[in-house]
């Protein structure tokens, strides 16, 4: 594996691979992997011949109060994941790499991104769509992998690789879960014990939703009061929002159907925890 934090270096290596007529795929993420992440990079391999991660704890993602400066990072521990997996080019840009003094454009996204965590981040996905651009730009991927748990992340870039005509792929990869159902998160390891406990009250809330769902149930009032109920069981849960929406612009919907986002975001203790489900007829 290669590992080059340099602009010049990542892009001879993407010139060679140009030259040999090798497809790419890239694989964004802000460092700290879990198994989601190395998911990511198998379905990345299944859909390219070559690999490139990037770790960028992204500042422009980050609100003021959020928590940029103790987000978890381990970059030794990453370099040997994301190796042993099969990364072929690992990027690791510094701050003033990505945006040098001076750099004041942003990508600003569309409706897409004005509800849910675009109503309760304001900022958020400006930041996310700037650095994966960036990314995009100098990575010139043919195919881009992004995880299912981050369901609005995902659907904004696609609207951005749509509308700006990008010749790539964006491949949504399905979440990844511990046994017990908590979906993965870098954030997970802010969870003290019993916090732990009470976040799979997300998860618990999701599996209600499509069982009910599968039962034949279709009003979205219905669902979210399935979810409620659910959540209302974990005293240490504060539910943000229960989002049950369409899956092109993420808008609310009356009534339910196969494809159908169901997406909670939650306060569990000190935590902020995402976590959705695509409902499916079985």
């Amino acid at each position: 594996m290669i590992e080059t934090a340099e602009v010049a270096l990542l892009r001879a290596w993407r010139r060679e691979r140009r030259a040999e007529g090798s497809r790419v795929a890239l694989v964004p993420t802000m460092g700290f992997l879990h198994e989601g992440h190395l998911t990511l990079v198998d379905a990345a391999r299944r859909r390219a011949d070559a690999v490139v991660m990037s770790i960028f704890v992204n500042p422009l993602q980050f609100g003021p109060t959020e928590d940029l400066d103790r987000y978890p990072r381990d970059l030794a521990r990453d370099r040997a994941l994301a190796e042993a997996r099969g990364v072929d080019l690992l990027f690791t840009p510094s701050v003033g790499t990505m945006y040098p003094p001076g750099a004041d454009t942003r990508i600003v996204p569309g409706e897409a991104a004005a509800r849910w965590e675009g109503a309760a981040r304001p900022g958020h996905f400006a930041g996310v769509l700037t650095v994966v651009g960036k990314l995009f730009h100098l990575v010139e991927p043919d195919v881009a992998c992004f995880g299912q748990k981050d369901i609005q992340q995902a659907t904004v870039v696609q609207a951005m690789v749509r509308d700006l005509d990008w010749r790539l792929d964006v491949e949504i990869v399905p979440t990844v879960r511990e046994p017990d159902g908590l979906a993965l998160s870098s954030r997970n390891v802010y969870l003290t014990e019993e916090a732990r406990a009470d976040a799979l009250g997300l998860s618990d809330a999701l599996r209600s939703v499509q069982a009910a769902f599968r039962g034949g149930e279709r009003s979205a009032p219905a669902l979210e009061r399935v979810a409620r109920g659910r959540l209302d069981l974990y005293a240490g849960v504060q539910p943000e929002y229960i989002a049950i929406v369409e899956p092109a612009r993420l808008t609310p919907v009356a009534d339910a159907q196969t494809g159908t986002i169901v997406a909670i975001a939650a306060r569990v203790g000190t935590t902020r925890l995402i976590d959705n489900v695509i409902l499916s007829e079985g």
